[in-house]
């Protein structure tokens, strides 16, 4: 890190270097990967565990406290989103039995808000406060999709990640699959993020456009997109009531 830099730069930084694969971190760990000087971890970890924002395990190694996840829970978007959309992801689900997903666009990639995993269904990748990129998954397609000219030119201009043989990376290809998700009202990723899953989406509407996704995640060999778009479609407009309904 840059010297110079502010207080709360380096409290953030030392937050930033917990990843999902590096979720507990010694003190020279935190120190190394967030760019600060051994002495500044310390002291603002000290600080950040007196808070609650950090919490130390048996081994003395640092992981992230409760308090910081009560604080990121009270987020607008992800807050009121998840009760108004909880009801119908559990009828999604009860009809269902597959893994069900609710996700939102930050910037150019999307975060998973909630999900309901299926005891039986295909493994996914996903998590809740996870990201993933927008070209690949179900619901990612659909944010893109109707993302703002400029995200969805910011995304086809860059390398696009494979994940599988079947992953769509080709801007040209990808430009037809967006229009046909806007045209039909839903998206389809078969075999794109692992190739055991197929993910059928639909656009949730706010007051000012789509704000968010939801899909169900169901198994590639036995799955009917035909079948599960008018579920999936469904569950997506009466969260979008719930949503524009005062």
């Amino acid at each position: 890190m840059a010297p110079g830099k502010s207080v709360t730069s380096k409290v953030l930084a030392l937050l930033d270097a917990f990843t999902p694969g590096t979720p507990e971190l010694t003190l020279s760990e935190l120190a190394r990967r967030s760019g600060v000087s051994l002495p500044t971890a310390h002291r603002r970890a000290q600080e950040l565990l007196e808070w609650g924002a950090l919490e130390r395990s048996a081994n003395g190694s640092f992981h992230i406290g409760l308090r910081l996840w009560e604080v990121a829970s009270l987020a607008p978007r992800g807050l009121a989103l998840r009760e108004a959309a909880m009801p119908f992801l559990e009828d999604l689900y009860e009809v269902s039995r597959e893994n069900v997903q609710l996700a939102v666009r930050e910037g150019l990639e999307l975060v998973f808000v909630e999900r309901i995993a299926g005891r039986h269904a295909v493994p996914v990748l996903t998590r809740v406060g996870g990201r993933f990129a927008l070209h690949a998954t179900g619901v990612g397609l659909v944010l893109l999709a109707h993302a703002p000219s400029d995200v969805q030119e910011s995304v086809l201009a860059a390398p696009l990640q494979s994940y599988t043989p079947k992953t769509v990376t080709n801007p040209m290809r990808l430009r037809e699959i967006l229009a046909a998700v806007r045209r039909n009202g839903y998206a389809v990723s078969d075999g794109q993020v692992t190739l055991d899953a197929l993910s059928v989406a639909a656009p949730i509407k706010g007051p000012t456009g789509v704000v968010a996704a939801v899909s169900l995640v169901v198994r590639a060999e036995t799955a009917q997109p035909t079948a599960l778009a008018p579920l999936v479609m469904a569950a997506a407009r009466g969260i979008s009531r719930a949503l524009t309904v005062p």
